[in-house]
């Protein structure tokens, strides 16, 4: 699938009025003396269960954390983790599974406890996982592989599909999302072929962050219409990551491009058509950087991220963002509690009005009216 966007850009709301009389309600704030709580993924698999992973810092100390909750968010409690949690997959309130940085984790009591699954194929690094049901799951991995597995994750196999590197020397390249429109139609995105100059951490040299010139790089995608047991490949060039697919069944998909901080615009927003993958641009903004998608049963879609003072989104915490839209032209900005602040949010929900938004610096808000 190419993602050759066309430039169709949506018309921001002139009013600055909230949607519907929603908002987003501080529901948790990590505010521990000389600690911290960064939070990298949250999911819900139902209206009252849901879960967020992340570590807890402390100087030099770290405690690998997951946060539960089992009435929508009004208490979380904390759970110790063994390793440090990339993401997670929630099958339902009982069964999920975790990817670390050093395997895959599963669950059969709603996060209470974790079992290792076992080790994956030589040189598989799954960064994230999506299951179908209690058997039938797919990996995204580092170095261009996709696995996949008919028994729960027991056993692993690289699908045969995932395309080659462009260039005979490229060791780099990652699958990073998966996303099913419906229980036939599938996606799963990432980079072919990473060969970007390497340079010095962003807090080192700022300056070199900001003008950094973005430039083309091979993308891969495959795509299944059949349930998974067969994809087709593909692969193109461009600028950017794809770092979100999202879906919600008979409703027009939306996916997340994200760019360098030194690009005139942050991220991009685009349609995704089925059944033949059609795309189309329909948001982006100078002074707002997406980090995520969302899309209700209903067909309410959401945009969450950052508003920017600061280039240096990486490094400097900035004012949390959300625009919401029913027909994908007119977005609206919807109140957001003054405290929240982050580099990158997360959205995770159940249902229609079951939403819940983690910033990456240990907050938790909920959609409420």
């Amino acid at each position: 699938m190419a993602f050759r966007s066309v430039a169709v850009l949506a018309t921001l709301a002139a009013a600055a009025a909230p949607a519907l009389a929603q908002q987003w309600r501080m529901q948790y704030l990590y505010d521990e003396v000389k600690s911290g709580l960064t939070i990298y993924d949250i999911q819900f698999s139902s209206p009252s269960r849901g879960m967020a992973v992340g570590v807890v810092s402390q100087g030099r100390d770290e405690k690998y954390t997951a946060l539960l909750t089992s009435d929508g968010g009004a208490h979380w409690q904390l759970s110790p983790l063994k390793e440090l949690p990339l993401s997670l997959f929630l099958l339902n309130d009982s069964a999920g599974w975790l990817v670390t940085e050093k395997g895959i984790w599963k669950t059969t009591n709603g996060g209470k406890d974790w079992g290792r699954m076992p080790k994956l194929p030589d040189k598989a690094e799954a960064l994230r996982v999506y299951f179908a049901d209690a058997n039938h799951g797919w990996a995204a991995c580092a170095n261009r592989t996709v696995l996949a597995t008919t028994n729960g994750g027991k056993d692993w196999a690289a699908l045969p599909e995932t395309p080659p590197p462009m260039r005979p020397s490229a060791n780099y390249g990652a699958f990073t999302w998966i996303g099913f429109a419906n229980p036939q139609a599938g996606i799963i995105t990432g980079a072919a072929d990473q060969s970007r100059p390497v340079r010095l951490p962003d807090w080192l040299a700022p300056d070199a962050a900001i003008q950094e010139r973005e430039r083309p790089h091979p993308a891969a995608t495959l795509q299944t219409h059949d349930g998974g047991k067969t994809w087709r490949s593909d692969r193109t060039s461009m600028l950017g990551d794809i770092t979100r697919t999202r879906f919600a069944p008979g409703r027009r998909g939306v996916g997340l491009i994200e760019h360098s901080q030194g690009a005139r615009y942050p991220s991009d927003v685009f349609e995704i058509g089925w059944p033949n993958g059609a795309n189309n641009l329909i948001f982006h903004d100078e002074h707002f950087f997406v980090s995520d998608v969302w899309v209700t049963p209903g067909g309410a879609y959401y945009l969450a991220g950052i508003e920017l003072a600061s280039k240096l989104r990486e490094i400097v915490p900035q004012k949390v963002k959300v625009l919401t839209s029913r027909d994908l032209k007119t977005w609206t900005p919807m109140a957001v509690d003054y405290r929240a602040d982050a580099n990158r949010v997360y959205l995770g929900g159940s249902g229609e009005d079951a939403l819940w938004l983690a910033t990456n610096t240990g907050m938790i808000l909920k959609l409420t009216q």
